[in-house]
């Protein structure tokens, strides 16, 4: 992602290459979610309203500016697991030997593949619960831009959400199925919060 224009990454998104794909694009709404409260914080910070609220506000700023490095580098782990998945559906399958080891490797890779999306939940998880604290003392200017760095979250769980189902529908481990279910369940406990979060600073607006 840091290698390429916004502009060109998107010409990527738009083509008919696999990768990167929804995944990615949901790695990437973490990021922006994070942005936006790197934002909000450092346009809070130093205002002497919320002087006393600056502590929290600086810690924020911090947690997000590496919520947001850590998100653009999952846009590029979603694509190379992806490609990784395609790969090993290729792979011969004339003998037993090679069916065997296709399996194998298929589902080595769909574990990985369901794994990103979980860690793009967690990141965007993480940035929504910053959103949440500092929604109520941002700057009157910025808190918008609060409210859509929760959306942008909640934009990225959906993406891991469904991403993580995908992946999970062609995993044969019990064991690993049952864990990524769990995943799903917590992922859609997140999304209502994010909702919360918007109707906050709606109100703060009307109020």
């Amino acid at each position: 992602m840091e290698e390429t224009t916004l502009e060109g990454w998107l010409a990527e998104l738009a083509s008919s290459a696999p990768a990167p794909g929804g995944g990615a694009a949901g790695a990437l709404e973490a990021a922006i979610g994070a942005a936006l409260v790197e934002m909000s914080a450092s346009l809070t910070i130093g205002k002497p309203a919320y002087a006393e609220h600056e502590p929290d506000l600086v810690a924020a700023r911090d947690r997000a500016q590496g919520l947001r490095a850590e998100a653009l580098e999952l846009v590029d782990e979603d694509a190379k697991a992806f490609s990784e998945v395609m790969s090993a559906y290729r792979l011969p399958r004339e003998s037993e030997q090679e069916k065997l080891e296709r399996g194998r490797q298929v589902q080595a890779a769909l574990a990985a593949a369901a794994d990103v999306p979980r860690r793009t939940a967690s990141n965007a998880q993480a940035t929504l619960e910053l959103a949440e604290r500092i929604a109520p003392f941002t700057n009157v200017n910025v808190v918008s831009d609060v409210a859509v760095a929760a959306a942008s979250a909640r934009a990225a769980l959906v993406a891991a959400l469904v991403n993580v189902e995908a992946n999970r529908n062609g995993i044969e481990d019990a064991a690993v199925r049952d864990e990524l279910a769990a995943v799903i369940a917590g992922i859609e406990t997140q999304l209502g919060r994010a909702d919360a979060v918007v109707a906050t600073v709606r109100a703060l607006g009307a109020g």
